[in-house]
Order: structure tokens, then sequence, then C-alpha cells
């Protein structure tokens, strides 16, 4: 490797060799200040490494005891033509944890940083810009000293404007900050319930200034080492801990909190106040394991989730349809579906065993996703993974019997799915171009996404109700719409159904001609290159390539002639090969066999699929069904006219 300009190793040698021979902190900053410069080329990183590594080594010789004042590190007095001096010193310790100890020390016993706060104030009143900068970056080391001791002073209601005011005068801003004015003015604190002890409301006033000086100084992500202010990320969150237990110990609190919730004369304002509060409350104390459990039970035994429920449907409850509280509702109700999934979901099955009505919690997540499709809202995916958290089978296993799961997802099927799936049915009729707007295209494309959960995790339920109510030729309507997002989601719940490959919805397919759609939206996007011709190909290669007979033949028999102007998608001539090939063997299976009839073998062929293939269970339904649907004779009685369909080929 070439040698650095203006250097050599023996230069660098006699530089190290001549630091370990250094003594006192002054002549250790020049030597800092005068040596970075003779090597322009070598690596600062390195160099920073060696020179704290190289100070380290000379300071662990010192007595670790540190408490007396002959081993603190010696400050300058504090002035304003010193303010230089200073400011170098608190950034010459930033490489050495025991010089960053000794400083902090010494900043603390000596009562130093009130008096940096005087020079600030006379700084600011003459105007000294040049002075202000200085502070600026003093206040900033200081904070970055990371010392615990340093910040219960810096953060009191003494000092902690005159800090935020220094942060204020960032050299690299053109014109200052107004931190000070955002917390007197703007961040006030509000009290939703008064807080009796005056100790908890200091600490709570304390833990909000950290928080927001930890925001305000802490540099870009990609410039911060590991570790970087780990001692006031600490700070803070022993503070909030504190402030939790505290809260939580106050048997008055919480009650009273919920009382407001829930009292109608409790203004608009205030009710927003006190949601966001206990949405903030409790986003902190899930993050705690070790207080989850506790915070749980009380919120059991104060009754919180009926609660909740009232506020996810404020209007109900208050005469007022307000968007911020339902919000604040639904980012609670996603924070316990998170980390409590178990505790939502026994209140959901006791709900739906318990009572009659439909103003339950499933019902009204399901309204908040098809009923109010507000942009401002903005949480439909919020929503949408609650409720399949909510009605997965396989999350429900771990708290609940079988037959509690299987009886569950009888009454989710016989109450709530027609809820689901009421703007499907109402919007794909006749007149379904008439209302082709972007918002009801949007409510649709989140209930097909939902149903098509619904196919992969509830197979023998959602299988019966597809077919009872003829669902899947009611979603390919949509895919004429001019939004083509929704004629993918259309093509994708079909797609979803047939990568079960059941016998049974094969037989519902071919039977209700529910191709006929897909193959037109192939034909009209022939010249086109888009997602939703990709998505079409894709259905029908996979086809190809599971070798669905049944779906085989139905698309041969049936659209060959129109696919004929697609000659050169091969997806189509290989299905065409493959009838071939079959009808070929079965040919020749009929010529040997002359005493069967035409059709016979395709009948009996049916009915053994039928007995095989009409139930199928995902595997959460089949780990909770508490015997097999397969067994019962009376499951599907409305199918069995489909044994009779195939005949055989001619």
């Amino acid at each position: 490797m070439d040698q650095p300009a203006g250097s050599s190793p023996g230069d660098i040698t006699e530089a190290a060799e001549h630091l370990r021979q250094l003594e006192g902190q002054s002549i250790r900053r020049a030597l800092q200040r005068g040596l970075l410069p003779c090597f322009p080329l070598v690596p600062f990183g390195c160099w920073c490494h060696s020179l704290a590594v190289t100070q380290d080594l000379l300071e662990s010789e010192e007595p670790e005891d540190m408490g007396g004042m002959s081993h603190l590190m010696d400050l300058p007095t504090c002035e304003l033509h010193r303010l230089g001096e200073i400011a170098d010193l608190v950034a010459s310790v930033r490489l050495s944890r025991i010089r960053k100890k000794k400083l902090a020390l010494a900043l603390k016993n000596e009562g130093y940083i009130p008096k940096l706060l005087q020079l600030f104030q006379v700084c600011e009143s003459v105007k000294n810009t040049e002075g202000l900068h200085l502070l600026f970056d003093i206040v900033r080391g200081i904070l970055y000293l990371d010392k615990a001791i340093l910040f219960e002073v810096m953060f009191s209601d003494e000092c902690i404007l005159g800090v935020v005011g220094c942060l204020e005068y960032d050299p690299c801003l053109a014109q200052p900050g107004w931190h000070r004015e955002f917390l007197t003015k703007t961040a006030k604190l509000q009290e939703v319930i008064p807080i009796r002890d005056p100790e908890l409301r200091q600490k709570i006033r304390q833990t909000s200034r950290a928080q927001y000086i930890h925001t305000i100084i802490m540099p870009n992500p990609s410039d911060v080492e590991e570790g970087f202010l780990s001692t006031l990320n600490s700070f803070i969150s022993s503070s909030k801990e504190e402030i939790l237990h505290a809260l939580q110990k106050d048997e008055e609190f919480l009650p009273e909190v919920f009382a407001q919730l829930t009292n109608g004369a409790t203004a608009g304002e205030q009710q927003c106040e006190l949601i966001k509060f206990f949405k903030e409350f409790c986003a902190f104390s899930f993050t705690l394991p070790e207080k989850r459990d506790e915070f749980l039970q009380t919120l059991s035994k104060l009754g919180f989730l009926p609660i909740l429920e009232m506020l996810m449907s404020a209007e109900h409850l208050f005469g007022m349809d307000d968007l911020q509280v339902r919000s604040a509702a639904t980012d609670i109700l996603s924070y316990l579906v998170e980390f409590s999934p178990a505790t939502i979901q026994q209140f959901v099955m006791q709900e739906a065993q318990q009572s009659e009505n439909d103003t339950q919690l499933i019902t009204e997540v399901i309204e908040q996703i098809i009923c109010r499709p507000d942009p401002e809202f903005g949480g439909n995916n919020q929503l949408m993974e609650i409720l399949c958290a909510l009605i997965d089978p396989e999350k429900m296993l771990a708290t609940a019997s079988n037959l509690e799961i299987f009886e569950f997802l009888d009454i989710f099927y016989d109450r709530y799915i027609h809820v689901l799936t009421a703007p499907l049915l109402a919007d794909t009729s006749e007149e379904w171009y008439e209302i082709d707007n972007y918002q009801t295209a949007e409510t649709l494309a989140s209930v097909l996404e939902l149903l098509s959960f619904c196919v992969e995790r509830h197979k023998y339920h959602m299988k019966i109700f597809i077919i009872k109510k003829d669902l899947l030729r009611r979603t390919l309507v949509l895919m004429k719409s001019k939004h083509k997002f929704l004629a993918l989601c259309a093509l994708r719940f079909m797609r979803r159904i047939i990568g079960l490959k059941d016998e049974l919805y094969n037989r519902y397919i071919t039977l209700g001609n529910l191709f006929e759609p897909v193959v037109n939206a192939v034909l009209d996007n022939r010249n086109k290159c888009n997602l939703l011709k990709s998505a079409s190909m894709e259905l029908f290669e996979f086809i190809q390539k599971e070798n669905i007979r049944i779906l085989i033949a139905h698309i041969v028999e049936n659209f060959s002639d129109a696919l004929e102007s697609v000659k050169y998608i091969h997806t189509f001539q290989g299905l065409k090969t493959k009838y071939e090939h079959e009808k070929d063997q079965q040919n020749k299976q009929l010529n040997s066999i002359p005493f069967i009839l035409p059709g016979e073998t395709f009948a009996k062929e049916a009915v053994v699929s039928q007995v095989d293939g009409d139930v199928q269970l995902s595997e959460g339904e089949e780990k909770a069904a508490p015997t097999s649907p397969a067994s019962s004779s009376g499951s599907c009685p409305t199918y069995t006219t489909l044994t009779t369909v195939e005949t055989a080929p001619k």
C-alpha cells in the first residue's frame, strides 16, 4: 500500500510513542489539534480509535475512586471569552470513556451547567451570535456525554428552558429554532384526569421534555454508532415505567378514565384527549413484558373491551361520528390483538355464544371496513388484520377447545359473514355499472381480500357458503370493472378457490360456466401487457401444471374456438394437447371394456369424488372439528345433482 504523502511509518510510531509520554489535558488537546492535520490520508476512524485506546490506557492507571475533587478534570472558568476553550474541552473527551465520566462529575460537582445557562442569557440579550453557536456545541456535547447525573440537572424546571434555548442556535440553521415556544405554549402538559401526586406530575413533565430533547439532538440514524445515547434512552424508559407503575397503583385513576369515556355528557374534545391518552398508555404498557399480564388483568376487571366496542362505533353512544376517537380505539384494539390475541378471541367467542344481537365487536370491525371507507381514516388494512386475527382457527387453538372453535365458526357463518358479503351481493346486480366508482371499488376489493382469507382458513364452512350463495359468479361480474385493481381482486379470488384443487369447487365452476368472464378478460387484453393478463395466464398455467382434468376439459370444449385468436400463447396449446391425450386414453379404456355404457364411467367417478371430496377442512378446522363432516350424509344435500354433469366424450 502506498505511503500517505507527508508521513512515514516512523513518523506515526514516533508520534504515538510521544503521546504515551505526555501528561496533562492541555498538552494532550494541543497534540490532537496539531497531529491530525499531519496525516491527511490516514483514515480518521482508525486514528480516533487509536487515540481513544491510548487515552484509556493512560487513564486506566489512575485510581478508580473518582469521588474526590483531586481526580476530577480541571474546568476553565465559566466566562464569555473562554467559551471556545470549553467547547474544545467537551469535544475532546468524546473518544474516551474515562474522561467523559470525569468531565460529567466535574460539571455536576461544580454546578457548571447553571453557569453556562447564565452566559446563554447574556449572549442572547446582546445577540452574540458566535457565543450562541459555541453554547450550542457545548450543551449538545454535554448531552452526548450520556450521563444520568447530568440529565437530572438539565431536565429540571430551573434549567430545561435554558438548555433547549441553547439548542435553538444550531450553526447549520439559517434561523434559530423555536423549541422554547413549543415547550411552553404548544406542548403544555394537559391533565385529562387530574393527577393528585405532585411528584408524579413533575416526573411526567420531565419525561416529556427528555423525549423532546432526544428527538432534536439525535443525529441521522446512518451516523449513529450502536449504543449511542443509550443512557438517555434508558432514562426515558425507566421514567415511563415509574409513571406507568404509579398510575396503575392508583385505584381511582383508570376507573375515572373509563367513566368519563362512557359518559355521554363528556365534551367531544375532552373525549378525544382521553382516548388518545389511553392509547399512549396502552402502547407503552404492552411493550413491558413483565407488566403486561398485570395490565391486562386490570383492564379485564374494569370491563374495558365492551367500552372499546362502544368507542369503535362512537356515533351510537355519543351521537357523533368522531374520526379521532374511532382511529384511537382501532389502534388500541390492534395493540391488544398483537400482544394478547387470546384475550380478544375469548371475548369475541363469549359474545358470539351469549348474545343474539349483531351489535358486537366483530360486527363493528366489519362495518368499519365496508361502511366507512373514509380516506382520512386510512385504517382499512389495520382493521382487516384485526379481523383476520380474530377469525383464524389456527390461532384460536392455543386458547379454546376444538368444539368451541368449530361452534364459533358456525356462529360466524350464520351471523357475521352476511354482513361482510352484503356490499358484494348488493353491488354485483344488473345496475352494477352505474355505481362503479372508486370508493365502491375499494370497499369491494377489501371484502374480496377477506373472503380469500376465509377460502384458505375456513375450507369447509366457506365452501358451503360460496356454493349456496353462488358467490363466485357474483364476484366474477367485477372483472368488467373499469378499475383494474378490482378486476384483479376478483380473479385472485377465483385463483384461490382453484388453488385448493377441490373436486366439488371444480364441478361448481364447470356447471356454472364460470370461466367465461376470465376468457373474455383474456380476449379483451390480448394486445395489452398488464397485471390482469399476466394473472389470467398464471391461472391457466396452474391448471395445466396441476393437470386438473375436469377444468382442462371444460376450457377446451367450451372456449377452444374463442382462444384460436391467441394461439401465440403456448399455455392454451398445452391445455389442448393435454385434453386430446386424455381423451385418447379414455377412448382406449372404453374400447377395451365394450359392455360399459358411455358416460357410466364418468358418473361413477363423479360419485366417488363427491364422497371423497365434498368436504375438505382447513388445518385449523380439521383440528377443531369434533367429528368429520364428510361422514355426515346430510352435509351437502343440495350438491347431489352435480354427480351426473359430466358425460363421456363423443
